[in-house]
């Protein structure tokens, strides 16, 4: 049986580690959750006994937010007290496991903080050996207009909806300014109340029939009908926006920060992992 603490830990570890709550793992995975818990919790102790953690002050609006936005996930205060019943907490230490997460989040906010500040030569450098990760693919923004295929259904059955999207086709073609308007009467797709709008789309988000017509088509034009399981389509192809590698000023600001991010972890890293060697040399 886990104590409290190590059950708010082991609800946060699920998702993170299986993709899914707690009480759907397997036998298996919720062996690792509960370990990993325990771990993590060993570590939690080390740091929360450290100088660092006695100079930390939680304030009490911070703990009272977190705590009414896990309440907000619930329909009501019977709905949420049962859950806390069923995990194994209840609000005082589900309050106590709350307050010791911020506080270790907090030191270890102390700790990374020491980590030697990103220069401007460590972001060039960064940007020359990896410029591939910049490089932004081929997106295009498009318009959708479908006419489903139902046998079971009058206007719908296929003869008539390759009838339905021909006239269609054949009013754009004389006036492409209507795309939007012939979306919203006559489209099948939801996207029809935004004019048919499917966004700035880059490859393998659609249908591979409409991809391979979609990215063959020339700015500012029009597709003939294509068919998929769903039905007829149209696509309009409003922009083209080629793929291109983004600037150092760009990428500059983003690097900045992965950097920084990273040598926060190294060092919040190497500060725990000395801690666990003189609890072990203490113990020893």
């Amino acid at each position: 049986m886990l104590e409290p603490g190590s059950v708010y830990l082991a609800l946060k570890l699920a998702p993170k580690l299986f993709g899914k709550p707690l009480e759907s793992l397997a036998a298996t995975e919720l062996q690792r959750v509960t370990a990993v818990a325990r771990n993590q919790r060993e570590i939690e102790t080390l740091i929360l006994a450290t100088a660092e953690a006695a100079n930390v002050v939680l304030p009490e609006a911070s703990v009272a937010a977190s705590l009414a936005e896990i309440r907000r996930r619930y329909g009501s205060d019977q709905e949420y007290h049962d859950e806390l019943d069923r995990i194994g907490l209840d609000a005082t230490s589900l309050r106590q496991a709350l307050q010791r997460d911020m506080a270790v989040e907090a030191v270890l906010e102390q700790v990374g903080a020491r980590s030697a500040a990103v220069s401007e030569t460590d972001i060039e450098i960064f940007w020359f050996m990896h410029k591939e990760r910049f490089r932004r693919a081929e997106t295009r923004v498009l318009r959708h207009i479908l006419v489903t295929i139902n046998e079971q259904l009058a206007g719908n059955q296929r003869p008539a909806a390759r009838a339905r999207i021909d006239a269609i086709r054949a009013r754009l073609l004389h006036d492409p300014g209507r795309f939007e308007e012939q979306a919203l009467k006559h489209s099948e797709c939801p996207t029809a109340m935004n004019g048919g709008l499917l966004g700035n789309v880059p490859r393998g988000q659609l249908y591979p029939e409409l991809e391979a017509v979609a990215f063959a088509l020339g700015e500012a034009s029009l597709s003939s009908a294509v068919e998929t399981e769903l039905g007829y389509h149209l696509i309009y192809c409003e922009t083209i926006n080629p793929e291109r590698l983004r600037s150092f000023a760009e990428a500059r600001c983003s690097i900045g920060e992965h950097l920084q991010q990273q040598r926060r972890g190294v060092c919040q890293k190497s500060w725990i992992n000395g801690l666990r060697r003189q609890a072990a040399a203490d113990s020893g």
